[in-house]
């Protein structure tokens, strides 16, 4: 059985999907951009929205009772793999001590002319 996750503190999905799935101990998150929740604007440049995505990300973990201590994968996407050096700075600041498996790819666009996304699986 599985369970849908609302979380209220992040930005509405752009599309036909939900937060996250959590399907036993396991936690399924859809993409986060770095959209501005209050606005669902975009902040400027990659490390704004990294950062961003990453705030964003960690509401939903915890709309479900989780937080990025429990995540155990993450897929970055980037709209330049040149930011790739950049935002790993960001990333690790979420991920303190041992970070989860993470695949990062290149990708021609994200929706709304974001420049980077994130989803991840966490287990409790």
């Amino acid at each position: 059985m599985n369970k849908t996750i609302s979380a209220p503190d992040a930005p509405a999905a752009v599309g036909p999907y939900c937060h996250a799935k959590q399907a036993g101990n396991l936690l399924f998150t859809s993409g986060q951009l770095g959209l501005i929740p209050a606005t669902g604007e975009l902040p400027q440049g990659v490390e704004a929205q990294a950062a961003q995505a990453l705030d964003n990300l960690k509401a939903v973990l915890a709309a479900a009772g989780m937080s990025c201590a429990d995540v155990v994968k993450t897929t970055v996407f980037l709209v330049d793999i040149n930011d790739f050096a950049a935002i790993n700075a960001i990333y690790a600041g979420y991920f303190p001590g041992e970070a989860p498996a993470r695949s990062c790819v290149q990708v021609a666009a994200l929706p709304k002319g974001a420049l980077f996304e994130i989803e991840a699986i966490a287990a409790k």
